[in-house]
């Protein structure tokens, strides 16, 4: 009996070492790449030579609540959160919004991680209207932006991008709507590392962890 209680205090040790790099509440000590819509994780190291040639946000140009313009460079070198929304949306809308303040919150100082929400109907998204509804829901300009600009070239963000549709092997019409609850993160390098559920509370609880895991990246 005492062999066994040794063999076994032994072993959990090991597994206690084993986990020391770990980050808190994170599932893996680092995050997988995904290139396309069927969200396959690809378990590759920052450092490795296929990420060269690996799926990337393409260029973008698009008007913030600010006026401002914002393209991908506004992005280099930040993690960043993306999602799907329009201001008068009843549905889903509203708790996406909710679960996207809680990442604000838990970001406010940090620099380096950035929010980006797409007006899925930008043509009455205008820079006014995205404005009022960032001082109606507290939306800090340094941290979040709302985006507005071409329905062309946000959609083609949205479904060739980022992938954000879970319709997959549905064609879709070019001007087809756009509506989704997925969240997705984005790295410093402009690679996809996760997509959530923006309705779920627990889903964006380890979307916080995640780009916790993302930011000891290296």
């Amino acid at each position: 009996m005492n062999i066994k209680f040794v063999f076994l205090l032994s072993f959990l040790v090991f597994l206690a070492c084993e986990q020391t790099n770990v980050p808190n509440n994170s599932r893996v000590e680092r995050l997988p790449f995904y290139k396309e819509a069927t969200f396959t994780p690809h378990w590759l190291k920052p450092n490795d030579p296929a990420l060269a040639n690996f799926h990337q946000i393409s260029p973008f140009s698009l008007l913030n609540q600010e006026g401002d313009t914002i393209t991908e460079k506004t992005f280099d070198q930040k993690i960043y959160v993306v999602d799907f929304f329009f201001t008068i949306c009843p549905g889903i809308c509203p708790k996406m919004t909710d679960n996207m303040m809680t990442l604000q919150d838990e970001f406010i100082a940090d620099e380096n991680v950035l929010l980006l929400s797409h007006s899925v109907t930008p043509e009455r998204d205008s820079v006014p209207v995205l404005k009022k509804y960032a001082e109606e829901k507290g939306i800090s300009e340094k941290t979040w932006y709302l985006a507005t600009g071409s329905q062309k070239e946000i959609y083609k963000l949205g479904r060739k991008d980022y992938f954000v549709e879970e319709d997959l092997g549905l064609e879709k019409e070019e001007d087809e709507f756009l509506h989704t609850e997925n969240f997705v993160l984005i790295d410093k390098n402009k690679h996809i590392r996760g997509i959530y559920n923006g309705l779920n509370k627990t889903s964006v609880k380890q979307l916080i962890e995640d780009i916790h895991t993302l930011k000891k990246e290296r």
